[in-house]
This record gives structure tokens, sequence and C-alpha cells, in this order.
């Protein structure tokens, strides 16, 4: 049996050092503060173990004959790359894409070191079999992982080496026969305070000098030293549902992970001081296609979302008929297709890895930088849709127990698509979408959660098959005679080769 979401709930509550509002938490899945993301994530678990969702979001474990979330599936074919594709959009719907790590993510991570676990070979048999044997166990535990792979900020302009980056950035500051012990701090941890492990890493490349910083290690959560500094939670700050109906389940939140003389076994890691084997473990793997893959799916979802908020808006303040508005929700809706058939194309132009089959990195890398673009673009559009309606709405539900206020909302809050009541709560909901503290974390969170724009657009820039399409302009180029010096002799060929 699937793990269940009671049992998810009751692994969270394991001792881990969360700190919040300048206090150390005794419990994460009852705190106001993350008791109802933790509650979506139980949701998951329990969607994908009801009976009707078995078939669809789970497969039999090859070591267990168990049933196991899809999230850890390694695709032989393409349509089971497909049915892994439907498991991941089904789960996507039950949190409406607003929890961009949800477990399906750092398990594809994790799924795609497993799939290229051949690159770590060189750097020892050890490590290869560490990364294996680690698949294994969360995959048939379908625990919930996150990760931290982006350095703190620090001064940007240095080096990890140079300055208070070297204190700063988590690093290895000791080595036995046991392990290794780690000091230092590491950001994003997206999900980390809700999560049953960790995984820290360095996406970015390194360079010999650096081997301190190029390890790769799993962790859980309430390993000794392992201290998790969250930012403010939008769902504490949430004064009800109807208010805040995103902000009140979907906050998962982020945090500053610090690493206080954490220690790490060795059947934990995966790289040692390696700074080749770091980087490859990224990119001669399928892991960073294979996470983002995922991104996409999930982002389109959320963008799915987005487009009918968009024309329910129009519905609901009588715009759905003007010929300006159908043409921004044709364009709107046209974006979101986008990104599905960015989706389904890198999947159908998927490739051959060993005996798995994979998205496309080029389509895949190509759907990034789009998305970048696109959502800040949606949400904008969104906003000139919904005009003042997004503001002028009564201050809290507490509004309409007064009978007299009940009464002004009723005549003030018109609509000719549906009563009072549901225009409030439309224009609540939107404004939890797109301009909420919950709603601009996430404009920020599409805008960068793959890196900034020089990155993927790097990465579309190298995974493209640049000499397919200047191999065209050559032929062209090719078909057809410079102009003569004057005097010389002879006629010009045209493009077809005639005279």
């Amino acid at each position: 049996m699937p793990r269940t979401g009671a049992q998810y709930l009751e692994d969270v509550e394991d001792g881990r050092s969360v700190y919040l509002n300048g206090t150390r938490l005794n419990t994460v899945t009852r705190h106001k503060a993350f008791g109802g993301a933790a509650r979506s994530i139980a949701r998951l678990y329990d969607f994908q173990c009801a009976p009707e969702n078995i078939e669809r979001m789970t497969f039999a474990s090859p070591d267990t004959g168990d049933q196991v979330s899809r999230m850890w599936q390694l695709p032989r074919n393409h349509a089971e790359l497909v049915a892994r594709r439907e498991a991941l959009v089904a789960s996507a719907e039950t949190h409406f894409g607003f929890m961009g790590r949800s477990p399906e993510h750092v398990a594809s991570t994790i799924a795609g070191f497993r799939m290229g676990s051949g690159v770590y070979e060189e750097h020892g048999r050890e490590r290869a079999q560490a990364v294996r044997d680690y698949y294994a166990f969360a995959r048939d535990r379908d625990l919930y992982l996150s990760y931290v792979i982006i350095d703190p900020q620090g001064d940007r302009s240095k080096t990890r080496s140079e300055g208070g980056n070297a204190d700063l950035t988590v690093s290895v500051c000791d080595e036995d026969g046991d392990g290794l012990t780690l000091r230092g701090a590491k950001m994003l941890g997206t999900g980390a305070v809700l999560s049953d492990e960790i995984l820290v890493s360095t996406l970015r490349p390194m360079k010999a000098g650096e081997e301190r910083w190029a390890f790769t290690a799993m962790l859980p959560m309430n390993a000794s030293g392992l201290k998790i500094l969250s930012r403010r939670s939008y769902e504490e700050s949430a004064s009800s549902e109807f208010d805040y109906p995103l902000s009140s389940h979907y906050d998962e939140n982020d945090a500053l992970i610090y690493f206080d003389e954490v220690r790490v076994p060795w059947e934990r890691v995966f790289v040692n001081q390696d700074v080749r084997t770091q980087f490859a473990q990224w990119h001669g793997t399928p892991a960073h296609s294979y996470q983002n893959y995922q991104a996409e799916v999930r982002l389109m979802v959320k963008l799915r979302f987005l487009v009918g908020l968009a024309r329910r808006i129009a519905e609901t303040i009588g715009t759905i008929a003007f010929p300006q508005v159908v043409e921004t929700l044709g364009r709107l809706s046209s974006q979101l297709q986008v990104i599905e058939a960015f989706v389904i194309a890198m999947e159908a132009k998927g490739w051959r890895y060993g005996e798995y089959w994979l998205p496309d990195r080029e389509l895949l890398y190509a759907s990034q930088v789009q998305s970048q673009a696109l959502y800040p673009q949606i949400v904008h559009t969104i906003r000139e849709l919904a005009g003042g309606g997004v503001i002028m709405v009564p201050s809290s539900v507490e509004d309409f127990a007064d009978p007299e206020l009940a009464t002004l909302i009723g005549r003030t809050q018109y609509s000719p698509a549906t009563d009072s009541t549901g225009r409030v709560k439309l224009f609540k909901l939107a404004w939890d979408a797109i301009g909420s503290e919950f709603g601009s974390r996430h404009t920020q969170y599409e805008m960068f959660y793959s890196g900034p724009t020089v990155v993927t657009t790097g990465m579309a820039y190298r995974n493209f098959d640049w000499d397919r399409a200047t191999g065209l302009v050559d032929r062209c180029l090719a078909g057809y005679d410079p102009p003569k010096p004057p005097g010389a002799s002879g006629s010009v060929r045209n493009g077809r080769g005639s005279t």
C-alpha cells in the first residue's frame, strides 16, 4: 500500500529544528504557519492511495512489489513517460500548480541521478552504489524530498573562497572513516520545513581549488546540527480561508538551511570533494532535465488555473463579450497551450538514454525560457482584466457577519453572473493568486526558480541543434555564386543551380 497522508504527517513530526519569528518550534504539521501546507501534502499522498487512483498514480516497486508513487518511475518508453506525466498532472491539480516543490520535483532529481548513476563510477564505485541504494530507499518509502543547491547570495562579485563567502557557503570541514562533516549555509530550501529529507549540493560549476564545496549528500531533516530558518509564513498571516484561499493551504515556504557541524554517513554521500563529478551529475545524467520537465508539467497546470481565473473575472464583471476581452482571453489561452505543446512535443521527440526514454532537452530548455517570460505577462494581463475589482472587496469574511454590512455588500458587489458573495469570493481568490504576498512570491518564483534568465537562455543555447540550423544557411549559400569581377566572363548561377 502506498504511503498515506496520516503516515506522512506523523513522520514529519521528528523533532527537526525549525525557527520562525525568533522561536524554535516544537511542532510543524500542527503549527499555524505550516499546518495548512502540511495537510495539502498529506492530501497528495491520500489522493494516490484512493482505490480509483492507484493504477494511474502508482507503479509496482521492482524490489518489493508494493505500489509506490509514479514520481519515482524510470520510464523505458514513450508510453511510460506519458503515464508518468498524467500522474504528475493529476497530482498538481490537487494544489492547482501552486506547490512548486511538491514531492515530485526532487524525486525527479534522484530518479535522474539513478538513471545516470554510471557517471559516479569514475568517482568511486561506493558513491555510485550510494546513489542507487538511496533511490531505492526513498522510492520504497515514498519520501518527500527537498533540496538546497544554490549558495547564499553573499558577495556575488567574489568567488566562494574569497571574502566572507568561504565561511558562508556550506562546505566539507572534516572527513573520517564514518563520513563527512558539513558547516555553512545554503538556500533556497523551498518545501524544506515540510519534507522528510534534504539533498544538499551545488548546481553551478566549480573549478580547481573549490573541492571542499564540491559535494552532494542526503540528510534527514532532523539531523543533529541542521537548522531550518524559515522566511515569513504567508499561511500564518492568512486571516481566513475565504480571504486567502491559496495562502492558507499552499504556502510551501522557503528556508535558509544552516549546517552546524552536521555529520553525513558515507552511505548518504554521492559526491565527495570532486569538482568534475559534482557538475557531471547534473548534466551528464538526466537529473537536471528530468526535474525541470516535472516543473514544466506543474506549470502547465498552474497556467491553466490562471487562464480559467481570467475568464471567470471577465464573466463576473460582464466584459466577456467585449471584442478586446475576447482577444485577450484568446491570447492567454494560446500562451498556456504553448507550454502544453512543449510538454507533449518533448515527450514525442524524446531520446534514448541507455534503457530509458526521456524528454527532449532542446525543447525542454526552450520551454523554460518561454515560461520565465510568460508567467509575469499572464499575471499582468489578469491584473488588467480585473481592474479595481481585486482591490474594492470587503476587508474580511467578518464583514458578512454584520447584517448592515452584509446588506451593503449585497448592494455594492453586484455581478451579472453571480451573487455578491460569489463575486467577493472570486476576487479574493484572484488577489491571492496575483497580488498578495503569496501571489507576488509566486511571480518571483516562476521568474527565477530555474535560474536567472542568463542561465536558462544559456541552457537553451547549448542544447539547440545549431548545426542543423546553420547547415540550412550554408546549403543556401552554396547554391549560388558570388558576383563576377568586372570584365570576367561567364554567367552567375541562381539558387536552383541553373544559369
